[in-house]
This record gives structure tokens, C-alpha cells and sequence, in this order.
């Protein structure tokens, strides 16, 4: 049975008319929750001018007044009478502090979730530069150095594949572990894969090291979304998931960084792939200190996984930490008490726990399309190929620094970095389809140069360097951070765990077949008519954000679940 919001959500939700159309019309004189100054806890108080968000209205009278919902904007309130405000169509917003949000005074609960995704971006960077200090003679401190392309390419793909099986694996067991659960586990996972593969005493130790890591990447892409889309605040939900994608970038960069320092150290390869680990120690050591997700704790309690009361408890202190207020204060015991009523409720007619099929049916399916298309058209417009054009492209513009490929790969890292930061300070400002709209219109046109570089535009070599760059700020301000962004909030809260597995398969097995079709693709079509055909995906991939993607900025996860339900 598909889950639709119309009948099944933590609450019937009407939106302000300063935000979006109105999704449920209520029969009665709707009741605004506002914010209450007198619970909001001491770190937000300073910022209480400065964010200001929607009103959340209630539908029906009888429903509870003091929901909470973690990436919602319903929070504090008071039960007093005279302290509510009943003003329908009221605009008003949660207040919070950056300061809560990122670097709350006992734990960092973004930074750890996203250190996730840095090293993810960190293997692909290092990697780089460990291929060639594997392969040379002097450099690689092994008697095994001369490796055939094949064994050369598990080398290098050898993550990759291990994301593709982590991200089946995940796929039955992913609400069970838990956001939280999984991240602490991928944090482990990279801490094995870096340590072997950096003392590997062979290939086939070497390759085990590497499958290992790659199962930390596939669990970590599947729980850092998760776990950041359901504890953060819904109006910077967007640069909170965009940033996880800057995390990759830098990953990447410093990738690049640390390659070029150790290029030429005898074994400078382990020292690569090494260093990785201690990044992996501190991401597992702050996600054993982050509580789990209150949503996450609260659903299971409604699907009746464990003592009800226990979960409750959980998810009170939970909630407690995210919003910065003592543990257990009474607010949150009385939000968290009223939001499992109305979630127990919302499941009251449907099965405990949805099936594995049900990604494919009604709202899921949707949700599916929506993220999957954005999450394959990221890597079949290009990305890998065109940067493999990187070196010769500003060799023939005559930059120096393209004799060495390692100083290459830093400043188109430090380009990616830098516009990557763009489209995490406008997502939440100007919106997901803007960016994709504009993004992905530049690839296109970028692509198409490149072409025209290739076919008769040798002599001007500046316009290639131009193409060059337009594509990838342009990748950087829409496929790049933004298809994660909204995979993370288009799935129904019921598959939200199951959808992102299966979108994190599809990135990573197109991922490979691009990158596995590369080589013959270039051979039987040439570089300027490979361009062609990847400016043409990019033309049909513009087509599918204008006609199906949906804007989801300023909505909470509920209220883009009841959009796509409509």
C-alpha cells in the first residue's frame, strides 16, 4: 500500500500563502502555532531576530498543538492559552543559532555526519596520486609496482565496487541499525579499509583494504543525508545536506594536496591512503557522542520495535541535545509525547513496517523517479570524462602547471571548492530548480564548446580552458550538491531509508558503467563527438528538471511528502 500524506503524516500541514499554495483546506478556523520566547533555550536566544521561518497550521482543532518534528518547524511552544497567537496565514519561523546547529559547546553535530562524505571525496583525490607512486619503480617500495591495466583498475574501482555492495547491503537493514548506528559503522569500515590498504604487504591485501573502504563510502552516502535532513531546522536544510557535498570537495582537494606532498616519498602511497584513518577515528568517536535521530527513535516506537516508553525517553534526550536545552526538560518530554500520538496514528491502519517493494509504489515510486533520475543524470552528462580532458586542456592553453598532473588536479579541485561554496550559500535562497535549471543549462552549452573546440576550434585553445570551467562550476552549483540535497527530502519518512539506498546504487552503478565505457566510447567516437553525445544527455536532463523535479525549498520533509502526494 503506497504511504500518502493525505491520510498518513506526522500532521495535516497548511502553508502559508507567502510560501506555497495551500495543501489541505480546513473546515475550521485554523490554529497557528507560534513560537513561545519563554522555552526557547539560552543559545538561540541571540539569534532570535535574525532566522525567521513558517508558521505551521493545523487543520484540525483536535489535533496537538505542541508537535515536534525534528527538520520541522513546529518547536517550542507554550500550553498556555494566553500565550498562543491565533493569526491564520501567519509567517514565523523557528529561532535557532548556527552556533546550536553546527558547533554546539559538546559536540559538533554537523561537522561529524559530513566528515563522511570528505572521505569519500578524500579516496577519489588520493587516489589519483597513489596509482602513479604504486606504479613506479623507484617510488612504490614494492617488488609487485609493475601491475597489469586490469589489476591497475580493480586498484582504482576497488572502492567503488565496494560502495556498490554496501549500498545493497544497506538496503534491508538500513532502519534497522539506524542513522546513528550506520554512520558509527561506515566510520569503521573506512578506519579497516585505510589501515590495510596503507600496510597492505600485497595486491590482494591491498584490494581487500580498498573493498572495505568502499563499503564505508556506500553507508556513509546512504547515512549522512539521512541522518543531517532529520535533525536540522527545514530552512537550512539545504546548505546544511549542500554543505556534505562541500565536505566531498575538500575531501577531493586535500586529497589532491596530500598526493602532490607525497608523489615523490619512497611508498608515498601508503602515507595516501593512510592518513584517511584518522579522519575515520574522529568521525566514529563523534558520532558515538551525537544522539540518534528523534524521528528515527520515534518511528520505530511506532512500528512497535521495542518498549514504547524506552524510545520515548530516547528520543526526549535526543532532542534535547539537537535543540541545546537541558536533558529531558518538560518541553521536550511534551512535544515528544504529542508527536509519537499523531505518528502512532498516521500508522494505525497500515502494516508496522513498509515492504521492500515499496519504493515502487505510489508516493515512493514518485519520490524514486524524482531522485534517481537527478542522481543518474549526475554521472551520465560527463563528470569523470570531462575531467580526464583537464590536463590536456590547459597544456594546450600553455599553463605550466599542466606538466604535472597532481598541480593540475589541485586547481580544478580548488574550483570545484569554490563554487561548490556558491550553491551552498544560495540553495536555500534562491531554490533547488533555479540552480538546477541554470546548472545544468551551462553543462550543456560547456559540453557543446568542447566539441566545437575539438572539431574546429583548435587554434583558440582559451575557449576550451573556458568550456573547461564553465562545466564544472556549473556541475557544482546543481548535479553536484543539489541531487543529494534532494534525495535526502523527497522520500516518504515510511521508505525515506530503503529510497536513498536505492538512489546511492543508482549514483554508484552509473558511476561505474561510465566509467567502464569510457575508454571504448572515446576509441569508436572521438573526443569531439563524445562531447556531442554527453551535451545531448545534458539537453534531456534539463528537460526532466523542468518537467518533473519540484521545488522543495522552505518545505519541511512532511510537507514535501504531502506535495508529491498530490
Amino acid at each position: 500500500m503506497a504511504f500518502s500524506t493525505s491520510t498518513h503524516s506526522f500532521f495535516n500541514f497548511k502553508l502559508s500563502s507567502k510560501t506555497a499554495p495551500p495543501l489541505h483546506q480546513p473546515k475550521k478556523k485554523p490554529v497557528t502555532l507560534l513560537l513561545n520566547p519563554r522555552f526557547a533555550p539560552p543559545l538561540l536566544s541571540s539569534c532570535n531576530q535574525c532566522f525567521r521561518a513558517n508558521s505551521v497550521t493545523f487543520s484540525n482543532p483536535s489535533t496537538p498543538r505542541h508537535g515536534f518534528s525534528v527538520g520541522s518547524q513546529p518547536d517550542y511552544s507554550s500550553g498556555d492559552d494566553d500565550a498562543q497567537s491565533f493569526i491564520p496565514e501567519a509567517t514565523q519561523q523557528e529561532e535557532f543559532s548556527w552556533k546550536s546547529v553546527i558547533l554546539p559547546s559538546w559536540n559538533f553535530s554537523f561537522v561529524f555526519p559530513a566528515l563522511g562524505g570528505l572521505l569519500f571525496g578524500y579516496d577519489i583525490g588520493a587516489t589519483s596520486g597513489a596509482t602513479l607512486s604504486l606504479q613506479s619503480p623507484e617510488l612504490s617500495g614494492t617488488a609487485w609496482f609493475n601491475l597489469s591495466a586490469i589489476q591497475l583498475g580493480l586498484v582504482v574501482s576497488g572502492s567503488l565496487y565496494g560502495a556498490l555492495f554496501g549500498s545493497l547491503l544497506v538496503y534491508p537493514i538500513a532502519d534497522f541499525l539506524g542513522r546513528r548506528r550506520e554512520l558509527i559503522t561506515a566510520a569503521v569500515l573506512y578506519l579497516l579499509g585505510a589501515l590495510i590498504t596503507a600496510t597492505a604487504p600485497g595486491l590482494s591485501v591491498l584490494l581487500v583494504g580498498r573493498v572495505l573502504y568502499g563499503l564505508g563510502i556506500g553507508m556513509a552516502m546512504h547515512g549522512a543525508p539521512l541522518y543531517i535532513a532529520e535533525t536540522c531546522p527545514s530552512q537550512i536544510r539545504g546548505t546544511l545536506i549542500s554543505l556534505k557535498e562541500l565536505f566531498i570537495v575538500l575531501g577531493i582537494l586535500l586529497g589532491y594536496f596530500v598526493g602532490s606532498f607525497e608523489i615523490n616519498a619512497v611508498g608515498g602511497w601508503r602515507y595516501m591512503y593512510g592518513i584517511s584513518a584518522s579522519v575515520a577515528l574522529l568521525m566514529g568517536i563523534g558520532m558515538w557522542v551525537l544522539p540518534p535521530s528523534p524521528r528515527w527513535l520515534l518511528l520505530r516506537a511506532a512500528q512497535g520495535k521495542g518498549p514504547v516508553q524506552e524510545y520515548k525517553e530516547k528520543a526526549i534526550v535526543a532532542l534535547s541535545k539537537l535543540r541545546g536545552r537541558p536533558p529531558g526538560d518538560k518541553v521536550s518530554e511534551r512535544q515528544i509525547e504529542e508527536t509519537y500520538v499523531s505518528l502512532k496514528s498516521s500508522y494505525a491502519d497500515q502494516e508496522a513496517e513498509g515492504s521492500l517493494l515499496e519504493v515502487f509504489q505510489g508516493t515512493s515510486l514518485k519520490a524514486f523517479i524524482i531522485g534517481g533520475g537527478l542522481v543518474l543524470f549526475q554521472q551520465i552528462t560527463g563528470q569523470p570524462s570531462v575531467l580526464y580532458y583537464a590536463g590536456p586542456i590547459l597544456q594546450t592553453a600553455g599553463f605550466s602547471a599542466a606538466s604535472d598532473a597532481t598541480r593540475v588536479s589541485v586547481v580544478i579541485g580548488l574550483f570545484k571548492f569554490l563554487m561548490t561554496g556558491v550553491a551552498v550559500l544560495k540553495v536555500d535562497d534562491l531554490g533547488r530548480r533555479p540552480l538546477l535549471i541554470v546548472g545544468v543549462s551551462g553543462l550543456a552549452l560547456s559540453l557543446f564548446l568542447l566539441s566545437a573546440y575539438y572539431k574546429f576550434l583548435g587554434g583558440f585553445p582559451l575557449i576550451a580552458v573556458a568550456s573547461l570551467l564553465l562545466y564544472v562550476g556549473c556541475y557544482q552549483i546543481s548535479f553536484g550538491p543539489i541531487s543529494w540535497l534532494m534525495v535526502s527530502e523527497i522520500f516518504p519518512l515510511r521508505t525515506r531509508g530503503k529510497g536513498i539506498s536505492l538512489a546511492v546504487l543508482t549514483n554508484f552503478a552509473s558511476n561505474a558503467i561510465v566509467t567502464f565505457a569510457f575508454s571504448p566510447l572515446k576509441e569508436a567516437l572521438g573526443a569531439d563527438n563524445l562531447f556531442i553525445l554527453f551535451g545531448a544527455i545534458a539537453l534531456l536532463s534539463l528537460i526532466f528538471v523542468v518537467l518533473i523535479v519540484p521545488e522543495t525549498k522552505g518545505l519541511t520533509l512532511e510537507e514535501i511528502e504531502s506535495k508529491l502526494s498530490k
